[in-house]
């Protein structure tokens, strides 16, 4: 890796609904098979449990604590691969639930930001509590920002305010049936905020019946997709990672000789 450069793996995972153990063993082999230069991995929304439906009781079973199984075992996953690893958990915290980013690095120093906007359509708003902070992180020499699936349809929620993030991760549980939207904001994120944007979708069914496609993609500050898909080599030959290589002198050259930022509207979140 240069200094400049972060290279990010994209897995859109496969989910088995509901079975923890197999989705942890899951994201441990993806892992260990990633290209040796990989400083990133990024999973799905909920990858450990898929999005639960149900009410909150129902669905507290699935949940942890930080310091539970799930985020124990990525630290030792991230520590063991030299990585970082983001996605989403779900969290217990004082009796409430959440559906909680995490950024993991390779160090064990970990990142957390609960979902900001929960989907209501979905009941979501009836078992989870609201987030209030977007994740933020420095990582690399790379400022980076982290929201989760519906929070990607809200572009105030997402604004880069004088530049403050290179790159925001999406990670997501997106049907399969709206999928276009979710490939289109994307884009629309990454040329507004003149940053890269790495969005994960997972793979299957869930206990409802609604297909995922993992449409995932790096998309750069023009809007162009630049992620490059190939098979894992050790681990299931079906399973997709897409590569993508970031590269911050660019990023930096592109918003010196464009720099639309700089007339962003001003604005404050109540």
């Amino acid at each position: 890796m240069t200094n400049n450069d972060l290279h990010v793996a994209l897995f859109p995972q496969q989910i088995e609904w509901g079975n923890k153990s197999r989705n942890l063993q899951t994201l441990s082999e993806v892992a260990d098979s990633l290209h040796p230069d990989t400083d990133l991995l990024i999973v799905p929304e909920t990858f450990s449990t898929g999005f639960p439906s149900g009410d909150k009781e129902s669905i507290r079973p699935l949940s942890e604590r930080n310091t539970g199984e799930t985020i124990d075992f990525i630290k030792a996953v991230a520590a063991r691969n030299n990585i970082a690893i983001a996605g989403s958990f779900i969290a217990d915290s004082g009796g409430s639930l959440y559906n909680r980013a995490f950024f993991i690095e390779p160090s064990g120093e970990e990142t957390f930001a609960d979902k900001r906007h929960l989907f209501t359509m979905a009941g979501e708003h009836n078992s989870f509590s609201y987030g209030h902070d977007r994740l933020a992180v420095r990582f690399r020499g790379w400022n980076i920002a982290m929201v989760v699936c519906y929070d990607i349809r809200f572009p105030v929620w997402c604004r880069n305010v004088q530049n403050e993030y290179d790159l925001l991760i999406a990670v997501a549980n997106w049907p399969k049936v709206r999928v276009n939207a979710w490939n289109q904001l994307l884009i629309a994120r990454a040329i507004e905020n003149e940053a890269y944007v790495c969005g994960v979708d997972c793979s299957g069914t869930d206990n409802n019946g609604f297909e995922y496609d993992g449409s995932s993609m790096a998309v750069d500050f023009k809007g162009k997709d630049i992620s490059v898909e190939r098979d894992s080599q050790e681990s299931d030959p079906g399973t997709r990672i897409l590569y993508a290589n970031l590269s911050k002198e660019k990023l930096e050259a592109f918003r010196s000789k464009f720099p639309a930022w700089r007339d962003a509207d001003a604005f404050k979140l109540l």
